[in-house]
């Protein structure tokens, strides 16, 4: 790459991995805990990021909320890896990030992270190591879902640290965004930062969910 020039999505890759994304789990059993009223709420508030990941920034829209255990928040993201060019920057890493600031230590003990997407491999890996109590999603990822769709590994029972998992939350509505999202891709709507209107990646009126 160039000097100055940006980095550009592999909607193409990406979109063909998350076309299944759904209300249903696939490949390995799920043992999951027992949603809590909380959970719906927070959820909701994750959709609302995703949403502006891909208004905002033409992101794939994923977002992610850490709650501590007396229920705030504490630290929040959505997908940056095309505007950050950093392949790290998924949902879930931004809003750890942001909550190891907010609290001065790398540690999470007794938060909850919700996720609109199960986490993959790499952010699934990073709850552990942050020990984080609970993780709650929102729609299965059957290609490279972490949290029991393709693998389990908040669950596995060689680390020193297992994250309970709620799988499934407003499953219905976290896979609608993103499977909207691709197919106002594959239609040319959103060109980068800014659809063909200079306005942003959807035109007047239109959004990602």
């Amino acid at each position: 790459m160039r000097t100055g020039e940006r980095c550009s999505p592999r909607t193409e890759d990406a979109g063909s991995s998350l076309a299944e994304v759904g209300s249903s789990p696939t490949g390995n059993a799920y043992q999951p805990t027992t949603a809590v009223p909380e959970d719906t709420h927070w959820m909701q508030h994750a959709l609302v990021l995703a949403e502006r990941a891909c208004n905002e920034d033409d992101e794939i829209p994923v977002g992610a909320v850490v709650v501590d255990a007396e229920g705030q928040v504490i630290g929040e993201g959505w997908n940056r890896n095309i505007a950050e060019c950093d392949p790290s920057a998924h949902a879930e890493i931004v809003a750890m990030r942001r909550a190891g600031r907010a609290v001065g230590n790398h540690r999470l003990v007794g938060c909850t992270l919700y996720v609109t997407l199960e986490p993959c491999a790499m952010c699934a890996m990073a709850a552990v190591h942050a020990r984080i109590a609970r993780v709650v999603f929102g729609a299965f990822d059957p290609k490279t879902g972490a949290a029991g769709s393709v693998f389990d590994l908040l669950a596995d029972p060689r680390h020193n640290h297992r994250v309970a998992v709620v799988a499934g939350v407003l499953a219905d509505e976290c896979g609608q965004r993103l499977r909207q999202y691709f197919r106002g891709k594959r239609a040319g709507v959103g060109t980068g930062a800014a659809g063909a209107d200079g306005e942003g990646p959807f035109p007047t009126g239109q959004t990602c969910g």
